[in-house]
């Protein structure tokens, strides 16, 4: 997950059974010494702060729970945003360090710091092991009532790493319960009860990314390129468009249903919290097609900032929402 998300994992020679291509044994790549530069720079790619972006799933209860206006509350969720900052960086790099000598043998992760060179592995532990402690500090302190909710998030990661990883849907299915842990975080975590439309909802949305992310890994395998997850060798490419096609219905259909809930309704006191379907319906649209035709697909938050329709989707489903919420 990696911080469970569809970022990261171990690379791995071998050809894939399932989906009949086979790769064949990959060249060393010569590590680039010193890669991007090092530096504060590479103390800040060491802890890929785009992938914060994901930690914005803790903040979902404060925009649907109405709680915006409670300063507590505010509080707490923004300590809870901080923490999994944190706690994901500290995980990315202890992975980092872990598989620092797989990553010299792929072409795009060779030029991560730690690979490269650029740091070297004291610093590294030093500079994980201060995230972990800040963010559990900020889990035990300031954010919100539910601190098992962080630890469940390190053990599931723990987990993910040690193995967990290379079962067959079980990984996307854990990385979909590490965005969870952080919906939950930002709903039970600081006293806001959630719509379970909206739980289900964020199941399907996690599960379509996490399928979208062994999809985009699939189509590297095919093109043979370097680096590839073992658990890539039970997956196919008919069968995640399955997946796709499942989850993706899923997302839609399951927040279709909590904008016209009787009980949305009467919560938010409004109707037309459905003219936000619009947006949602566009985003997974553009993202299925950044999958298949623009070889996107791989990383959810570089896409959203890489492409321009996916961002004005989401900028209109935002002020839509804030618009329908303040009448």
């Amino acid at each position: 997950m990696h911080p469970m998300s569809p970022d990261e994992g171990s690379p791995r020679d071998g050809a894939s059974q399932k989906t009949g291509v086979r790769v064949g044994g990959r060249t060393p790549v010569t590590p680039a010494p010193g890669a991007g530069g090092g530096g504060r720079g590479a103390y800040v790619r060491l802890l890929r702060p785009h992938q914060w972006i994901k930690n914005g799933f803790v903040l979902v209860g404060l925009l649907f729970g109405h709680a915006w206006h409670d300063p507590a509350k505010v509080t707490m969720a923004l300590a809870a945003f901080a923490a999994f900052c944190l706690l994901a960086s500290a995980v990315y790099v202890m992975n980092d360090l872990a598989d620092r000598e797989q990553d010299r043998l792929h072409p795009d992760k060779r030029h991560r710091p730690l690979a490269s060179g650029a740091l070297g592995t004291g610093a590294a532990i030093a500079l994980g092991l201060a995230c972990l402690a800040g963010g559990l500090a900020l889990a035990f302190t300031l954010a919100g009532i539910a601190p098992w909710i962080f630890v469940a998030y390190l053990l599931l990661n723990a987990a993910y790493s040690a193995g967990l990883k290379h079962v067959v849907i079980l990984d996307v299915f854990l990385i979909a319960a590490g965005f969870m842990l952080r919906l939950l975080a930002g709903t039970v975590g600081i006293g806001i009860a959630p719509s379970h439309w909206l739980l289900l909802c964020g199941l399907m949305l996690t599960l379509f990314l996490g399928f979208a992310k062994r999809r985009a890994e699939l189509n590297a395998l095919l093109a043979e390129s370097g680096g590839h997850r073992r658990v890539l060798e039970h997956y196919s490419p008919a069968m995640l468009d399955q997946f796709l096609t499942m989850t993706a219905m899923g997302t839609i259909i399951t927040y279709s249903l909590y904008t016209v809930s009787t009980e949305t309704v009467a919560q938010h006191g409004t109707p037309y919290l459905m003219t936000t379907v619009p947006f949602v319906l566009y985003g997974m649209l553009r993202y299925l097609y950044r999958l298949h035709r623009q070889g996107g697909g791989g990383d959810p938050a570089r896409e959203l900032f890489r492409d321009g329709h996916l961002l004005a989707a989401f900028f209109g489903w935002l002020a839509t929402v804030l618009a329908v919420l303040a009448r």
